[in-house]
């Protein structure tokens, strides 16, 4: 039986990258976990994340749909929820007219549907109970346009604004929220979304534990937002400031397929 005095963390996209790092910050840190993801890995994850001595329940579930959200809703049972750790969401590479859009309407429904029905649902609970904290992952891809990665940014774009909207009309509630939005960051992003021949699937990519880490912490501390990585806050500063054509044509060359050809 779960250690009810523990406090829980419940972590999407948790089977691999950043958000299983995300899912052991909060096993090391003493919290007991319900972790979700779309891929089987779950399973091991899970595992690996007990020999922390918490208690971890893992659930195979699409949260692209409400009722996989409603799936983990379910087995969160009414407990309190202390963390949610929204990370779930992949990416789509290729021209978007190439797409199939089955799979654009996956990637929108992950990363922007099921993480705001899931973000509704717990934190009312929160709001309720006047205290928790929300940590979502958001990325640097959504201040800028994307060719060759249209839908992904524009999702991206989504939850970033989103998250600083959420912030703002919690801001007296106890409740805190912040985004996490890391850059390129070395996990298996790269190959689901089918970007392995771009230069920004060729070249070197921040560790998936230290943009985990960053963002744990920034939670921890209540904080609103964190660009993780100095050159991802560089990147980010100089997007704020770009002509919207000359970004987009800047994405191009990182994300056109075969661009990898020219990285050095």
């Amino acid at each position: 039986m779960a250690d009810t005095a523990k406090p829980l963390a419940v972590v999407t996209g948790a089977s691999s990258g950043i958000g299983f790092e995300l899912a052991k910050l909060c096993a090391e840190s003493g919290f007991n976990l319900i972790i979700a993801a779309d891929m089987p890995e779950i399973e091991q994850a899970a595992e690996a994340l007990r020999s922390t001595g918490v208690t971890v329940e893992p659930l195979l579930t699409d949260l692209a749909t409400r009722q996989g959200v409603e799936q983990l809703h379910a087995l969160i049972g009414g407990r309190n929820v202390d963390y949610l750790l929204a990370n779930a969401g992949h990416g789509l590479g290729r021209a978007f007219l190439d797409q199939d859009f089955d799979e654009i309407e996956h990637v929108i429904d992950t990363n922007i549907t099921g993480t705001v029905y899931l973000i509704q649902l717990v934190t009312r609970e929160m709001r309720a109970r006047g205290e928790g904290k929300l940590l979502i992952t958001g990325s640097i891809a959504g201040f800028m346009p994307g060719s060759f990665s249209a839908v992904y940014n524009g999702t991206k774009a989504f939850i970033n604004s989103f998250s600083f909207a959420l912030r703002n009309e919690l801001k007296d509630s106890g409740v805190t929220v912040t985004c996490l939005m890391p850059g390129a960051t070395d996990t298996d992003f790269f190959e689901r979304a089918d970007e392995v021949d771009t230069k920004v699937g060729a070249e070197e990519k921040d560790l998936a534990y230290d943009v985990a880490r960053d963002g744990f912490d920034a939670m921890m501390a209540g904080k609103g937002d964190l660009v993780s990585g100095l050159y991802n806050k560089m990147t980010t500063a100089m997007a704020s400031v770009t002509p919207a054509g000359m970004a987009a044509e800047q994405h191009r060359k990182l994300a056109e397929p075969g661009t990898d050809k020219n990285a050095t």
